[in-house]
């Protein structure tokens, strides 16, 4: 696994444990050797996640939209900054850089991203492994929830199995590293 992409908030959240997890989660995989692709902001958690990937001398490659640039939030320390059209190619760039997919706490934007890479995983458009840090309890509801979708007919126990949700990034990242690609039929349940 080169690159993992890190879903995550602009904002910092109201507890610091957030920012805390994404600055060891970025720690983490430059440990490991594995790049970041990120949405190419110095703020918030994206910022975090580089800023600590970069200090602890991993690459780190950021995707932004440019009328992002022009609001002065992208990060021009990071090993590689690719400004593209808009938001559409940004996932995309972001998805073709990527080899897997963790969503740390964030807002609409983030859950956006999330749900978008997990659908074309449902769809057979890429088969890569995608997983949620659930920071201090940020997404447990969010798992109830989806949990619920299976529970109601609306999203196949596959479909379900492949988003692994974790509070502990090291878990994720070691079933990341058995992961199987599985193609799932969206409409066989």
């Amino acid at each position: 696994m080169r690159r993992i992409c890190v879903f995550c908030g602009s904002s910092a959240g109201g507890d610091p444990v957030y920012s805390e997890v994404a600055a060891s989660l970025g720690k983490l995989l430059a440990g490991r050797d594995i790049g970041v692709v990120y949405g190419g902001g110095d703020v918030g958690l994206m910022g975090t996640v580089a800023d600590a990937a970069l200090e602890a001398g991993g690459e780190v490659i950021g995707v932004i939209p440019e009328h992002l640039v022009r609001a002065e939030v992208a990060h021009h320390g990071v090993t590689e900054l690719r400004i593209v059209e808009d938001m559409h190619e940004r996932k995309a760039t972001m998805a073709s850089l990527s080899d897997a997919f963790l969503a740390l706490p964030g807002g609409i934007g983030t859950l956006e991203e999330l749900f978008e890479i997990w659908t074309w995983a449902q769809l057979g458009l890429h088969t890569k492994p995608v997983g949620i840090v659930d920071v201090a309890g940020y997404y447990a509801k969010l798992g109830e929830f989806l949990d619920h979708m299976v529970d109601s007919g609306f999203l196949g126990t596959s479909s379900r199995e492949l988003v692994r949700l974790d509070s502990d990034p090291e878990r994720l990242l070691e079933a990341f590293s058995h992961h199987d690609a599985v193609v799932i039929d969206k409409w066989d349940s």
